[in-house]
């Protein structure tokens, strides 16, 4: 039987060729739009200067994010990251379709954080506060459905 790393590999060969710069920018042009009401509220204003690495381990994709001038920003991978979170594609679709919380992804070491904790921490907190607009409602709901699909071997 295929693992879920096996069944996903094919489709990954598109973000494999992109330079991880033009991936982690448009992520980023993306969380702009969807954060927008919380970027301009102050929300993220801990991510000011500093770097986060996002690593997709079954995908094989580092997306490196910071907030500059208020702004998401999307950086090369060259640039060191103070704080990584890494797990899965799953366990950050369920994150990001509000199925499982972070605590709980933490926790059963699904996700895992390494660097700079405390702003880890804040980050963590920020998604676990978080409420998408509603106008991205269709996108919550495809992000729910995909996260919603089971791969053999899968958690």
């Amino acid at each position: 039987m295929l693992t879920p790393q096996q069944l996903l590999y094919p489709f990954t060969l598109p973000l494999r060729l992109v330079p991880s710069v033009m991936h982690s920018r448009a992520l980023a042009a993306i969380l702009n739009q969807v954060m927008k009401d919380a970027i301009l509220e102050g929300d993220l204003d801990f991510l000011q200067g500093r770097q986060v690495a996002i690593e997709i381990d079954d995908l094989g994709v580092r997306y490196l994010l910071g907030l500059t001038n208020g702004r998401i920003q999307g950086h090369g991978n060259e640039a060191p990251a103070d704080a990584t979170i890494a797990g899965g594609v799953r366990e950050f679709l369920l994150l990001a379709a509000r199925r499982e919380d972070a605590d709980t992804l933490f926790f059963q070491r699904r996700l895992r954080m390494s660097g700079d904790t405390e702003l880890g921490l804040y980050l963590k907190n920020f998604f676990d506060a978080f409420e998408p607009p509603a106008r991205w409602l269709p996108l919550t709901q495809a992000l729910e459905r995909v996260a919603s699909l089971r791969f053999p071997g899968a958690k």
